[in-house]
């Protein structure tokens, strides 16, 4: 047929509404309408204003914070509100996916929340995920759709190399098995050492550093991983690698989570500089001098034009990262 044209269209979520307006600022384009709300019994309500028909509709959100649940229904409830309005295709930009932490069966009679979200994101009539830093990569395959998984390692890099430290005596720490690949990559685009710490926990959000592999006396540690909850591993590990002789530690994180004490456990540890993204807004008066934010707008902006064009992904990030 003659005379169809393809539109984007970018909605977002009110978890995280700064990035979105972020990233439609870098794709030069208006952020969409909707209409959020809820019943007095919390029920969600979500309504498109303008017509979505044969629209490409890109959802941006974060399903994080106090109302976390909230936000994954919000999600779900937009989602589906689009496709009933006849969107072309419907892709969600999860910028922080909560539940990723329960991505097996550790013990007897433990659910599969990581693979739970999937179907429902996927039930819901999602054709395509866009989201970064998983806290497993295998994540990717609880879905049955296309998953673009990005990374924030280049970003965060970048932020480091600005410091221009001694490459020979700095070091960059993985905080766990779990994370020594992802910074291994870290090491290596900023070709210094690597260190990587054993953790064990003895129960839920409480962490023990049990061993260390690597030398870090002396030297700038930077210590990477993908989250920071509420801080107690953090602080633990940087405890461990201060007594160990290291001269100062940075710590680096894509999603900062920041629930229960980790304000106050972040700012009065020994944490030289704190550096995370805004997949998570962090306000700016619980920040400190401690914590900084810089943005991975241009790399959501960056993988939704290609999606949309129908371009490599693979073009814009390395495609043998693997978390």
């Amino acid at each position: 047929m003659t005379g169809m044209t393809k539109s984007l269209v970018l909605f977002s979520g009110s978890a995280n509404p700064e990035l979105a307006e972020e990233i439609c600022e870098k794709l030069d384009i208006k952020l969409g309408d909707e209409v959020l709300e809820q019943f007095s019994n919390g029920e969600i309500y979500a309504k498109y204003p303008k017509s979505v028909r044969g629209a490409d509709v890109f959802i941006v959100q974060s399903i994080a914070g106090e109302h976390l649940n909230d936000a994954l229904m919000e999600m779900l409830v937009m989602i589906d509100a689009a496709k009933r309005a006849s969107a072309r295709t419907i892709t969600a930009v999860v910028a922080h996916y909560a539940y990723a932490r329960q991505d097996r069966k550790a013990s007897p009679r433990e659910p599969i929340t990581a693979k739970l979200v999937a179907n429902l994101l996927t039930v819901a009539g999602t054709d395509r995920i866009i989201t970064i830093d998983l806290h497993q990569g295998q994540i990717q395959g609880f879905f049955d759709i296309p998953v673009n998984h990005l990374t924030a390692l280049p970003i965060l890099v970048d932020y480091f190399e600005k410091k221009k430290f001694d490459k020979k005596n700095t070091c960059v720490v993985s905080p766990d098995l779990g994370r020594a690949k992802a910074a291994k990559k870290f090491a290596d685009m900023m070709e210094v050492d690597l260190a990587i710490m054993h953790k064990g926990r003895p129960k839920h959000n409480q962490a023990e550093i049990t061993a260390l592999i690597g030398d870090v006396k002396g030297k700038t540690c930077i210590l990477n991983d993908d989250m920071i909850d509420t801080g107690g591993s953090v602080v633990a590990a940087v405890d461990t690698l201060i007594k160990k002789g290291a001269k100062e530690v940075y710590v680096c994180a894509t999603h900062p989570v920041f629930s229960g004490p980790a304000y106050d456990r972040l700012l009065n540890s020994q944490i030289k500089e704190i550096v995370v993204t805004n997949t998570i807004p962090v306000p700016e008066e619980k920040r400190g001098d401690k914590i900084k934010v810089v943005s991975v707008a241009s790399t959501f902006a960056n993988a939704i034009k290609r999606v949309y064009s129908n371009e490599s992904i693979a073009e814009l990030f390395d495609p043998d990262f693997v978390l």
